[in-house]
């Protein structure tokens, strides 16, 4: 059997507890990342329309089509493809702000479409991914074999997501002094506890991981690519300042793949191919992440 096409009937193991905790997880990742939300920050998309619906068009509309262009010119396995849509479906990373603020970006606007974007993709989310995935007829196949519930999808979305959210907020407005504290600690956590569940779905898989990493490194790097390109060139397209430039960048090329592996697993029982690629994205958006907001810092 061709070792890509094997990519989709292969199962990574993943109990019911590495699942809670994963749950668990990014529920804090998100809610320290919403502890820095404040209500004023939505109002600062509302005085800045350009760049909010600018970056909503980078993150929920470009990258996806780009996507579904991509995965017609490499065909990869279905599988493989499947995951690609999903990751391409989740909201902005938890990590986007840090890396916006190191770039000498638009915080505000980071830490803004990062709130909003969190919130819409309880809808958004399951909505995409159907959409683009039903447009490609091996993953159209591949959904129907596996007959996602997407009333369920929703309601994981929202609980994993949308509930921590709304907390941060609340605790921001009404426990300031708390929020304050519990931020500086949860920050720099949120990087540690991403890379502790990634690490999660690699240590009972190792020899999977190692047997199809030269398979989808060049998989994950295109598409890496594209989505920092769709932001890049949505900024310069629409000239934009190099600040708001910056961070359509880095709000579009890091994704959620927390929120990936989560779907994955719940929904999917740890499919082979979408369950390796979103663990690599993970790890690989870091990477390429840090790498463009160090290149950055210094041009202002």
């Amino acid at each position: 059997m061709n070792p890509s096409s094997e990519l989709d009937s292969i199962q990574l193991n993943f109990s019911p507890s590495d699942l809670l905790l994963l749950n668990l997880a990014l529920a804090l990742i998100m809610y320290g990342v919403a502890l820095d939300i404040r209500v004023e920050d939505f109002k600062y998309l509302a005085k800045n329309p350009k760049s909010f619906f600018l970056g909503v068009f980078s993150q929920f509309l470009l990258l996806p089509f780009l996507t579904w262009c991509l995965v017609l010119a490499m065909k990869p396995p279905p599988s493989v493809a499947l995951g690609m849509f999903l990751v391409a479906s989740c909201p902005g990373g938890n990590v986007s702000n840090f890396l916006s603020n190191l770039a000498k970006g638009n915080t505000a606007l980071s830490v803004s479409l990062t709130g909003f974007s969190s919130i819409l993709s309880i809808v958004s989310t399951p909505l995409n991914f159907a959409l683009w995935a039903g447009f490609y007829p091996p993953t159209s196949k591949l959904l129907r074999e596996i007959s996602l519930d997407y009333a369920d999808a929703f309601g994981t979305v929202a609980l994993i997501l949308g509930i921590p959210l709304v907390l941060g907020i609340l605790s921001h407005r009404y426990l300031p002094g708390f929020a304050e504290k519990a931020s500086k600690i949860l920050k720099p956590l949120s990087i540690l506890i991403f890379a502790a569940f990634v690490i999660i779905a690699f240590a009972g898989n190792f020899d999977l991981f190692v047997q199809y990493i030269s398979l989808i490194f060049l998989w994950v790097l295109a598409h890496n690519f594209i989505a920092l390109g769709s932001g890049f060139l949505t900024g310069k397209l629409f000239k934009m300042p190099l600040a708001d430039v910056k961070t359509l960048t880095i709000e579009t090329g890091i994704q959620n793949s927390g929120l990936g592996l989560v779907l994955i697993f719940t929904y999917f029982d740890g499919l082979g191919g979408m369950a390796i690629i979103t663990a690599w994205w993970g790890i690989w958006h870091l990477i390429s992440g840090m790498t463009v907001a160090s290149l950055w810092k210094s041009k202002i």
